[in-house]
């Protein structure tokens, strides 16, 4: 489907299993449960027949399935429905693609306009309420999508008051910076977020998606419920030209 071929000599079970390895050293490192943590894993360029199988190992209980464009999340939708994993949008959303995403997706992790939430809303069939999570940008980046920290509080209780959608918390890409402390800090301003909105009433605002297959940890340290694992488990994505890119 997108020009790569699932290869067999890939350890993926043996990779799956550090990664859940890490997660659990983690968080009994910071003190948690390692069952308060969940891996997400982000899906982007791989194609179907690799997804599977890697969501068919042992040691796939519980994963999410994570999914950056809408184009892939389509395409990829009908060849793994059967699987049954709950499925996240971690990447944009255009209005003109609410439809198509919505067929395939449990939840959104990155609304960040109240605009958007309420368009999501009206598509919506009758009877179905949506998970949706609001992307903070705490880096400041400007190649990085999200509302600004000082907004994202405000944000979070107008999308909480939207029709048919259920703010289930805050998601974040770390800062592009090898400095850990940096990074942390990021991590550390959206748990601050997430209490913020818990003190202001918003009860379910549970989750921080936060931490990739490079920092985990200092995301799991400050409080991460969801990281989201890419090249941990996939190996290296191709370049751009050569099938697909980013970074997870």
């Amino acid at each position: 489907m997108l020009g790569r071929r699932y290869r067999r000599d890939v350890d993926f079970a043996g990779r799956l299993e550090d990664v859940n390895r890490r997660v659990h050293q983690a968080a009994i490192a910071a003190g948690r449960s390692p069952e308060a943590v969940r891996v997400l894993l982000a899906t982007k360029t791989q194609p179907a027949e690799v997804v599977r199988a890697v969501f068919e190992l042992p040691g796939a209980a519980g994963l999410l399935r994570g999914e950056n464009r809408v184009q892939e999340l389509v395409a990829k939708g009908p060849q793994l429905a059967d699987l049954a994993v709950p499925t996240h949008l971690i990447g944009p959303l255009q209005s003109n693609k609410i439809n198509a995403a919505l067929a395939w997706v449990d939840a959104v992790e990155s609304v960040a306009s109240v605009e958007l939430a309420e368009a999501i809303s009206s598509r919506l069939e009758p009877g179905r309420v949506l998970e949706v999570m609001i992307q903070v940008n705490v880096s400041g980046e400007s190649t990085k999508s999200g509302v600004a920290p000082e907004a994202a509080l405000e944000l979070a209780r107008r999308v909480a008051d939207v029709p048919r959608l259920r703010l289930t918390g805050f998601m974040t890409i770390g800062a592009n910076t090898p400095d850990q402390g940096v990074v942390r800090a990021g991590y550390a301003k959206l748990s601050q977020l997430r209490d913020q909105a818990l003190a202001h009433g918003l009860s379910d605002c549970q989750e921080l998606s936060m931490g990739m297959s490079g920092d985990l940890e200092l995301a799991i340290a400050e409080g991460a419920t969801i990281v989201r694992v890419g090249t941990a488990v996939f190996g290296p994505r191709a370049p751009i030209g050569a099938s697909a890119s980013s970074a997870t």
